[in-house]
């Protein structure tokens, strides 16, 4: 690395000069800003005071020690020495990335993180909220992977608990024996349907027991159809078996629905918990802290946690009735996954409205004498916004997650319909196939830009279009890339020139000032790939990606690639585009973006 280099020549030159030791942290590099001559900067403030000179008078003095065949020239501004690295630097550094195929990927250690995300509710469809949730969660997976973790990702489906119960009420009194063959419904939407029509019905019953002269609260207490539910959810906990055999047959129809949108988004899973199999567990676990006194018991009967002495309020575990709440199950949740693996870090990918949650099962595992209740990482992320407010799910009014994937599809297949029909031989299930792959890059490289802790807005159109910063625009230039390749090899194999070119030691005796620029962008990414693992920041990916292809179409836009006359520059340009491909297809694929090869 030439961070790495530059670091050992610098410390030894300070030494020589001044008589002095540096640490490696002192010796500060950074990317030479555009308006100066140069590759790297370095930041000589740091030994001024030990040289007693003026700060420009250091830049000058390690500069011209540092002049040699790695710095070809350099210049001093003030306290910041502009190094400019010499051709061969460069080409050696592309050489060495056109060969490693495991470029980008840190070395691997013997440590497991388990990363949790979706984590969806069996009474409704997937909606743009799951839909950052799921893209999050699974970059964050692969980026992980790629800095050398083991990984294991999991959900944990919520497929108990009062929501349910009002879906499947709905459904036994309104419901008249639908099902998803004989609607023609996926059946998560089926079952959202009827989660809708609970929330009518219930608020008609509340209205109309207000107008009988209830106050509001009164009202949604004494509602039927609540105290149906209610009942509903007591009798599954006590295992009665019509409830069971209701909510096993609803779940089914939701469950294969979520695999089919699980499947067209891309993302999938290596454990799948589900609450109705780890509440049990939690309230075992709760019971001894009652036991122990870390927990104790109102009047009511119900289950509490104070945690004053932690700067927060009370925490109900166990209702009155007995009944689990949703930290119930993820205290049981979290001991059965620590039993199943050994986890080094555990990483729940949750929204940010539940920071609260999360500190609270941090403080309630710690209590009940588990090692690993501090190191729980809460990723919180922000939530989609839409021009017209928030979703709300029990209105139907959310932007569905499979209709949100078929809309980018089809809006990428009539967008790129011009480009596409100019392809030649181009068949119909290309185009198709072109259409899904640009569509779903759209959509997800929009949500992953964005920093992840930020509330973001979605915008459809934005995200589609081929200029900008957007996910079509990047695999635009990659498909750009492979015609370059293809046109060459075909040429190539005109003139018998594929091995020559492949073996041929030809010298390049200088790069300009762009192709030096893209490859030191290429040099970085290994770089990226640990920042942004360091950062669980998708984003980091997301926006190198972009000025990469950015840089290359810069490039491309100055200088001629197969047309070049110069042997030697040819073939350095044409190995050059391989690898900017390369690059993209790996940053890309830790977003869980295809690259399509034809565009």
């Amino acid at each position: 690395m030439l961070e790495e280099i530059l670091t050992k020549q610098v410390k030894a030159i300070v030494k020589d000069l001044y008589g002095i030791e540096v640490e490696d942290k002192m010796i500060q590099l950074q990317k030479t800003r555009p308006e100066f001559e140069g590759n790297i900067t370095l930041v000589v403030f740091p030994f001024v005071k030990a040289a007693r000179k003026a700060p420009a008078v250091v830049a000058e003095e390690i500069g011209q020690r540092l002049q040699s065949g790695l710095v070809s020239k350099y210049n001093a501004v003030q306290g910041f020495l502009n190094l400019t690295i010499a051709s061969d630097f460069w080409l050696s550094q592309l050489d060495a990335i056109a060969k490693d195929d495991n470029y980008g990927l840190l070395p691997k250690r013997n440590q497991l993180m388990m990363v949790e995300y979706s984590s969806p509710n069996t009474n409704k469809p997937l909606h743009l909220g799951h839909v950052r949730n799921n893209l999050l969660g699974y970059s964050i997976a692969q980026i992980q992977k790629a800095c050398g973790w083991r990984v294991v990702k999991t959900n944990i489906v919520n497929d108990r608990g009062i929501h349910i119960c009002k879906s499947m009420l709905a459904w036994k009194l309104f419901g008249n024996g639908e099902t998803p063959e004989s609607t023609g419904k996926k059946g998560d939407h089926l079952i959202g349907d009827y989660y809708v029509r609970f929330d009518k019905e219930y608020k008609a019953q509340v209205a109309e027991l207000m107008s009988k002269g209830l106050d509001e609260d009164a009202a949604k207490a004494q509602a039927p159809l609540m105290q149906e539910a209610q009942a509903m959810l007591l009798q599954w906990e006590q295992g009665d078996p019509e409830v069971r055999q209701l909510w096993a047959q609803m779940n089914g129809w939701v469950y294969a629905g979520f695999d089919e949108t699980y499947k067209t988004m891309g993302v999938d899973f290596d454990k799948i918990y589900y609450e109705s199999q780890t509440y049990l567990e939690g309230k075992s676990e709760v019971e001894k802290g009652l036991a122990s006194g870390a927990f104790y018991r109102r009047e009511d009967g119900s289950v509490w946690a104070d945690l004053t002495s932690n700067g927060l309020d009370e925490k109900l575990l166990l209702r009155k009735d007995g009944t689990s709440v949703y930290m119930t199950q993820d205290i049981g949740t979290a001991k059965i996954r620590f039993q199943d693996y050994p986890i080094d870090k555990m990483v729940y990918v949750v929204g940010n409205e539940q920071e609260y949650h999360f500190q609270v099962l941090s403080i309630l595992l710690d209590r009940l004498g588990f090692p690993f209740g501090k190191e729980l990482v809460h990723f919180s992320y922000g939530m989609v916004e839409l021009p017209n407010g928030k979703m709300k799910s029990r209105e139907g009014t959310v932007v569905d997650a499979d209709d949100l994937m078929a809309k980018m599809i089809e809006d990428a297949r009539e967008i790129s319909k011009d480009k596409v029909n100019t392809l030649p031989d181009i068949t119909e299930a290309e185009a198709n196939e072109i259409a899904r792959k640009v569509g779903l890059g759209a959509l997800k490289y929009f949500i992953l830009k964005v920093d992840p802790r930020k509330n973001m807005l979605f915008n459809p159109a934005e995200s589609i279009d081929f200029n900008g910063n957007t996910g079509p625009f990047i695999q635009y230039t990659y498909a750009r890339i492979q015609s370059i390749l293809r046109k060459f090899k075909v040429e190539s194999l005109k003139l018998k020139e594929v091995d020559k070119f492949n073996s041929l030691e030809l010298e390049v005796e200088s790069l300009n000032e762009k192709e030096t620029q893209l490859i030191q962008r290429l040099a970085e990414y290994p770089n990226i790939v640990k920042q942004a693992g360091e950062d669980f920041s998708p984003a980091v990916i997301a926006n190198y990606a972009y000025a990469l292809a950015c840089d290359f179409n810069s490039f491309y836009h100055d200088y001629s690639i197969l047309n070049e006359e110069n042997e030697a520059v040819r073939a350095m340009r044409i190995q050059l585009s391989g690898v900017v491909a390369k690059v993209l297809e790996k940053a890309m694929s830790l977003l869980g973006i295809e690259m399509p090869e034809r565009m």
